[in-house]
């Protein structure tokens, strides 16, 4: 599909997590896909959906700990197939799992997961959604009811289904992770996953045996009562999103919560944390 966008090119100091911001409010304001390169990141954004004040409203912009430079300029007939083909390879996670595109070779691995690398986050490139994956595949999922807070393209909710989960709600608060996950749920032949469109406020007196949250630490934090409150005693809560320092303070807020921590894995300065309700 072609279409003409603008693009941005953005050079960001420090690279993390200025990037990692900048991407999350870009895409707010109607960056719909991202490209991260050595020095920064490159978005797009249709030219019908886009205006002269277009970065007013990216806070990091105006952000004293950043030092982030620009330019744009029109791009004609972007074929995304092509582009994401240059940019997108495989992810092969312990020799067990494969997230790859469409448009990749089917590979000879026990799960193989299929995912449209839009801007939507959660393609196993990244650390966090990696060692989520780890997680799964380590756990067992057999008729247990999970819920895939924060989803992205929905790869988790998708494996854990795999992995013989009965029931999966998956929920994001953003619209294009929202159809992504509708989109790849349906590619991937998924039966047990329900997509919801909002934040926490949905959870009312859902109960589950698993948690999956891979968000940014503030909403972690911010939600961590709203995920004890729904999961089943003994249930399991997979946390990530944060960074190493960070883990401190994750502990210390599930601790007070009524959750044990069991163990974590690091990757890149990247946390991922398991935790079991009391």
């Amino acid at each position: 599909m072609s279409s003409i966008y603008i693009e941005y090119n953005f050079k960001v100091e420090p690279l993390q997590p200025g990037t990692e911001i900048l991407i999350a409010e870009l895409g707010y304001v109607g960056f719909e896909s991202f490209v991260e390169t050595e020095d920064g990141v490159t978005a797009y954004i249709q030219k019908d959906e886009w205006r002269d004040n277009i970065l007013d409203e990216v806070e990091i912009l105006n952000s004293a700990e950043f030092k982030i430079d620009h330019s744009f300029l029109e791009i004609e007939q972007i074929n995304w197939n092509i582009e994401w083909e240059k940019n997108f390879s495989p992810i092969e996670v312990d020799g067990k799992c494969v997230v790859r595109a469409p448009f990749h070779p089917e590979r000879n691995l026990e799960y193989e997961i299929v995912i449209e690398p839009k801007m939507s986050f959660g393609t196993g490139h990244h650390e966090t959604t990696f060692m989520m994956l780890q997680y799964i595949l380590e756990n067992e999922f057999e008729g247990k009811s999970v819920l895939d807070m924060g989803c992205g393209t929905a790869v988790l909710a998708i494996l854990v289904e795999m992995r013989g989960a009965s029931s999966i709600d998956a929920i994001d608060i953003d619209d294009w992770c929202y159809e992504n996950s509708l989109e790849n749920t349906e590619k991937n032949h998924c039966q047990n996953i329900s997509v919801y469109l909002g934040d926490a406020s949905l959870l009312k007196d859902q109960k589950y045996n698993v948690i999956i949250a891979n968000i940014n630490r503030n909403i972690l934090l911010e939600d961590m009562h709203v995920y004890k409150k729904c999961l089943k005693s003994g249930g399991l809560l997979y946390l990530s999103g944060f960074y190493t320092q960070d883990l401190a303070i994750i502990k210390e807020t599930c601790n007070n919560l009524g959750l044990e921590f069991v163990d974590n894995k690091e990757k890149n300065n990247w946390v991922a944390a398991k935790f079991k309700s009391l």
